[in-house]
């Protein structure tokens, strides 16, 4: 089992290069920023998490900044988006970033995506909210050519590019891991069809080991091995026998969540997670 850290990382909170300084230094695995470009002052949008939207997601750092400050003072941690809201991002220009820090980290790209819950704010960049899902699919399947090919061309009805060249090329072969977020009913369909892992957020996924059982059987019969799709568990509960019950369960990963807050706050929530991790 690993064991990751996950922040909104904001222009009031850690910096987010001494926040992976210090996450690395622990022990841990993997730090994994969340994005949201803005929030619409509309609020029409409810957050799944509850009524009131705390302030950090509409003062996130774009993530792959960060984490490119966070690649330059580590060695080992892993670097992922938690995740990505690729709904709401030109796929070429994504494809580039994604890339792109995967070679300036020497491989340690994680990428974490998913379709968002907030209408107002993927339409403001361009996406119909019903159909976000197809057109992460076409986003996600023209920057895995985009990665391949020295000539990638993708042609579909929401991404439509004649040959181009686009370098550099990921590190990591074929590509980053590309893991999916959430649980809905068509996840699991989205993460066979084009995806490396999934990643359910513990505090709102109920009955996680049957679903990652489903998962596994679901892989089989796709003909995929149904251990080389990873399980993530995000923002989940600090303790260590849902852990080893995770681990059972076939999951490799534990993502527990630090607050957005300055260095005095965010250190002890570190160092009590490190004894979980023990």
């Amino acid at each position: 089992m690993q064991f990751g850290i996950a922040m909104f990382a904001t222009d009031y909170a850690i910096r987010p290069d001494d926040l992976a300084r210090e996450v690395e230094a622990r022990g841990f695995e993997s730090l994994w920023l969340p994005e949201h470009t803005h929030i619409p002052a509309s609020r029409r949008s409810p957050w799944p998490g509850g009524p009131n939207l705390p302030k950090e997601y509409w003062h996130t750092y774009d993530p792959f900044v960060a984490l490119a400050a966070a690649a330059m003072v580590t060695r080992t941690l892993r670097l992922a988006t938690g995740i990505c809201l690729l709904v709401e991002r030109d796929p070429i220009t994504t494809a580039k970033e994604v890339a792109s820090l995967d070679v300036l980290s020497n491989g340690r790209f994680i990428f974490g995506i998913g379709g968002g819950w907030n209408a107002e704010e993927m339409e403001n960049h361009g996406t119909n909210f019903k159909k976000r899902w197809r057109v992460m699919r076409e986003r996600v399947l023209a920057m895995k050519q985009i990665w391949a090919e020295d000539e990638a061309e993708y042609h579909g009805e929401y991404v439509n590019f004649d040959k181009i060249w686009a370098y550099p090329k990921p590190v990591q072969k074929p590509h980053p891991p590309i893991l999916m977020g959430g649980d809905g009913p068509t996840t699991f369909d989205r993460v066979l069809e084009y995806c490396d892992g999934w990643v359910p957020i513990g505090l709102r996924s109920p009955n996680l080991p049957e679903k990652i059982a489903t998962l596994r059987s679901r892989a089989e019969a796709a003909g995929r091995d149904p251990m080389s799709i990873s399980v993530s568990i995000f923002g989940a509960a600090p303790d260590r026998a849902l852990a080893d019950e995770m681990e059972k369960s076939g999951a490799q990963r534990m993502v527990y969540y630090v607050p957005s807050a300055d260095r005095d706050t965010v250190l002890p929530t570190l160092d009590k997670y490190v004894e979980v991790m023990r």
